[in-house]
C-alpha cells in the first residue's frame, strides 16, 4: 500500500517564492546587456557543450549564459555587430566578457588586434 505524503505549507510556499524569483531572473536576463573586452579563440577542440570547436562558425564562450543563447555583439570600437550563439565556457582572462570564435573576430573587425571593447545583449 502507497501512502501519500503531504509537504508542509511552508515549504510549498517557499518553492512558490523560488519559483517567481527564476521567474523574474530569466524574463530580466532576456533584456540584459553587459560591456567589457572580448577576445577570439581557434582551437579546434571539443566545448564545454560537447560539439567540436568551429573557428569558421558564429559562436562564442561565455562564463555563465546557457549553451545556445543568441547574443548580439556591438563592438564599441567601429559599429560591427554580428549575432553569436553561445556553445562553450570561457574567457578565462580576468576583465573579458566574452571569448567569440576566428570567423566571429573577423566579422567584428578585431582579429588582428585580438582584443575589443564589445556589448553584448541576449537575443534569446
Amino acid at each position: 500500500m502507497m501512502t501519500r505524503r503531504v509537504l508542509p505549507l511552508c515549504f510549498m510556499v517557499i518553492t512558490a517564492a523560488f519559483a517567481a524569483l527564476s521567474l523574474s531572473s530569466a524574463l530580466s536576463a532576456q533584456t540584459a546587456t553587459q560591456c567589457g573586452d572580448a577576445s577570439w579563440y581557434a582551437i579546434r577542440n571539443t566545448t564545454a557543450s560537447g560539439e567540436m570547436m568551429n573557428p569558421d562558425a558564429l559562436t562564442a564562450a561565455h562564463r555563465t549564459l546557457p549553451f545556445g543563447t543568441m547574443v548580439n555583439v556591438l563592438n564599441r570600437d567601429n559599429g560591427e555587430e554580428l549575432t553569436l550563439r553561445i556553445n562553450d565556457r570561457g574567457p578565462f582572462i580576468s576583465g573579458r566578457i566574452i571569448d567569440v570564435s576566428r570567423a566571429a573576430a573577423n566579422q567584428l573587425g578585431f582579429r588582428t588586434a585580438g582584443v575589443a571593447d564589445v556589448c553584448l545583449t541576449i537575443m534569446s
